[in-house]
């Protein structure tokens, strides 16, 4: 049902459906999560209830070297033995229930708690792992076999606020005007292939990663096939969960640019490559040739999270709106004009990104 008491599900297929929005002050200013909950009402109808979400980078600055889990259990028994592997493996430096609002359009929450925790270093050294790599296979892990327990969110000075629900609603319910950060995501889910349900609605995240997505990729399965060969775990059969893992592929551990990333993504055409000065002809061709099953196709934009900045970006066809502005040390980005013009109404310089090119913005070094 949705807000109005009428039932959406399976009623009507919106080919352009999901909504994106996000926000980031380039002096690392941090404010609340008002601005962003704004921008998603005129795009309600881009959503159908079924999942809506929230990262914001920022928002733990008592905890900012500690690694922030979110995460959804199906009930006390689940919580207590996840609790207790994460003790043997983790140092949990506090452990707390994510506060909450009660309203009547989100119903149905599971237990939604949250960890401030560190690797052990005689575990990392014995293991010869660095802290990310260490984090991201304790993720894997719980994902995959502690059953009724799924980490959402595992990046540090940061999280992940997500539900069924509308995404105006979801903001509320999880209180985000009383948190501040320097730069705010958001996505309204109109689910097309995977049912509506908490660990499926979006930002999907991974570290300090996070992926808001509007779209449906056809190149599903090749990535997944691929990305998995390198211990990530596609549990969900969301596109949007493997564009995350082969951001954090290419990123993290290839080390690519985030416009390398992106010409892997959203590859452009051998015939575009041939129109190339020589230097970045090279560049382009050597990227298709190596990681030719990270090419993503089908239509989507995304807009991609990470410590200090945000990179958007459309398929090589520009097949799904997005639109970019400015004001004074604000840079906005959604799905439409609207929802910038909800969180400032005087937005100036509104472009919109050609297909397969990054925009990327980020926050001055030191300033968040």
């Amino acid at each position: 049902m949705d807000r109005y008491g009428k039932s959406s599900e399976g009623q009507v297929r919106i080919p352009s459906g999901c909504a994106i929005s996000a926000v980031i002050s380039k002096e690392g200013r941090r404010m609340s999560g008002e601005k962003i909950i704004e921008s998603m009402k005129p795009m309600h109808e881009r959503s159908n209830g079924l999942g809506g979400g929230f990262a914001a980078y920022g928002i733990y600055p008592q905890y900012k070297d500690l690694f922030a889990l979110h995460i959804f259990f199906d009930d006390k028994a689940c919580r207590h033995e996840c609790e207790a592997w994460l003790k043997s493996k983790l140092e949990v430096v506090k452990a707390e229930v994510i506060p909450t609002r009660t309203i009547p359009q989100i119903t149905d929450e599971p237990l939604i708690w949250r960890y401030f925790v560190t690797p052990l270093r005689s575990v990392l050294a014995s293991m010869q792992l660095d802290e990310n790599e260490y984090i991201a296979r304790i993720v894997m892990r719980i994902n995959t076999e502690l059953k009724g327990s799924y980490v959402f969110s595992s990046g540090k000075n940061m999280g992940v606020f997500k539900a069924v629900g509308y995404p105006e609603d979801v903001g509320v319910f999880y209180r985000l005007d009383e948190y501040e950060g320097y730069c705010w995501t958001a996505h309204g889910r109109y689910p097309t292939n995977t049912p509506g349900w908490w660990g499926g609605a979006h930002p999907f995240a991974l570290l300090g990663l996070s992926v808001v997505h509007n779209g449906e990729i056809s190149s599903y399965d090749a990535n997944r096939r691929f990305i998995e060969m390198f211990g990530y775990k596609c549990t969900l059969q969301t596109d949007t969960e493997v564009i995350t893992y082969i951001a954090d592929y290419l990123l993290r551990k290839q080390g690519l640019t985030l416009q390398e990333t992106a010409s892997v993504i959203a590859a452009p055409f051998w015939s575009t490559i041939e129109r190339q000065d020589p230097k970045r002809k090279a560049e382009l061709k050597y990227l298709r040739t190596v990681f030719p099953s990270l090419l993503v196709t089908g239509p989507f934009s995304i807009v991609l999270g990470f410590e200090g900045g945000l990179m958007a970006l459309n398929d090589r066809l520009k097949l799904r709106s997005m639109v970019t502005a400015e004001k004074d040390d604000l840079v906005f980005i959604a799905s439409e004009e609207a929802a910038i013009r909800a969180m400032e109404p005087d937005a100036e310089n509104v472009y919109s990104p050609a297909g397969g090119e990054a925009f990327i913005v980020r926050a001055a070094e030191g300033k968040y």
